[in-house]
C-alpha cells in the first residue's frame, strides 16, 4: 500500500530536493514569466527519445502533450541516474517536470520544456496556418534578416529578402559564427531565433543584442506558445500544437526526427503580436 500510494509523494519530495541542490545552468529570465503562469496538471506520459522528448498532462480536464528537442549529454558510468525518478511519472505534478528547464542537465531541460509546453495557456488569438518561411519571407522583404540557426528553408529564403545573415554555434558555409553576434543582431530589422536557444540558456543574451525597432520571432516546435513571450518582447511565436497526442508519443520515444513526428500528428501554426502589422 506504501508503493502505491507513497510513491508519488517520495518522487515530488525528491524532486524539490534535486532543484534546491541543482547549480542552475539556464539562466534564461523568460522562464520566470512562463513558470509562473502554468495551470495545475498532471503527468500522463513522458518520452525521451533520440531526437525529440514528449510530455502528456491532463490540466482542466483536457489532454495535452507537447514537445522539445532533446540535447544530448554526454553518458557517464558513474552510477547517478540522469532521470532519478524514472518509470514513476505517471500522476507527478506537471509543474514541478516544467520546472527542471532550470536544471544543469541537458537532458532534464528538455523534459522541462516538453512539460512546460503541455501546459501554457495558448493566446487567445487565433493562430495562423502560416510557415516560419513564409513569415520571414513577408517581413524580411527588402529587410535585413538575422536567422539565428541554420534551418532547412534557408537557402529558399535568401532570394525572398533584402539581405539574409545565418548565425550558428556549428557554422555550414555562408554563415557566421555564433561568435558574430554582438556585430550583426544590432544592425538586423527581423531577427528570427531558434527556440534552440531557449534550451541552451542563450535567448537572453541574444534578445538584448537585437535593435528595439527589430521585429523578432522565436521559431521552432520546442517554441513555447504563450502569450508570456509577447510580454517579454518576442513578437512573432512559430511553434507546434500536438493533435494526435498517442501517435505522436509513439514516433517520440522511437527516435523519429521531426519529419517523422510531424507526420504523426502535429500541427505547426504561428501566433502574432496584437498590434503586430502583418
Amino acid at each position: 500500500m506504501l508503493l502505491v500510494f507513497g510513491l508519488p509523494i517520495m518522487i515530488e519530495s525528491s524532486a524539490y530536493k534535486l532543484f534546491q541542490k541543482a547549480h542552475t545552468m539556464n539562466t534564461t529570465k523568460l522562464f520566470d514569466e512562463l513558470l509562473s503562469g502554468l495551470p495545475d496538471g498532471t503527468v500522463q506520459q513522458v518520452g525521451i527519445g533520440l531526437n525529440w522528448t514528449g510530455v502528456t498532462v491532463k490540466t482542466n480536464n483536457l489532454f495535452r502533450c507537447g514537445l522539445a528537442s532533446t540535447l544530448q549529454t554526454q553518458h557517464e558510468h558513474s552510477g547517478e541516474p540522469t532521470i532519478p525518478w524514472a518509470g514513476h511519472f505517471n500522476g507527478m505534478t506537471a509543474s514541478i517536470i516544467a520546472s527542471l528547464v532550470r536544471d544543469d542537465n541537458p537532458v532534464r531541460v528538455s523534459l522541462g520544456l516538453a512539460a512546460l509546453n503541455a501546459l501554457v495557456t495558448l493566446p487567445e488569438t487565433s493562430p495562423v496556418e502560416m510557415n516560419a518561411e513564409d513569415v520571414i519571407a513577408r517581413f524580411g522583404k527588402g529587410k535585413k534578416v538575422a536567422l539565428i540557426g541554420h534551418f532547412p528553408f534557408v537557402e529558399r529564403l535568401r532570394n525572398q529578402v533584402g539581405e539574409l545573415v545565418i548565425l550558428e554555434q556549428n557554422p555550414k558555409p555562408g554563415d557566421f559564427p555564433a561568435e558574430s553576434a554582438p556585430d550583426v543582431l544590432p544592425t538586423a530589422d527581423f531577427v528570427a531565433i531558434t527556440a534552440m536557444t531557449l534550451l541552451n540558456g542563450t535567448f537572453d543574451s541574444i534578445l538584448s543584442l537585437c535593435d528595439k525597432k527589430a521585429v523578432v520571432m522565436v521559431l521552432g516546435p520546442s517554441t513555447p506558445l504563450s502569450p508570456g513571450m509577447f510580454q517579454f518582447g518576442v513578437d512573432i511565436i512559430a511553434g507546434s500544437i500536438i493533435e494526435k497526442i498517442e501517435p505522436v508519443m509513439n514516433m517520440v520515444c522511437s527516435g523519429g526526427n521531426f519529419r517523422q513526428v510531424h507526420k504523426a500528428g502535429v500541427r505547426l501554426v504561428t501566433y502574432f503580436r496584437s498590434g503586430l502589422t502583418t
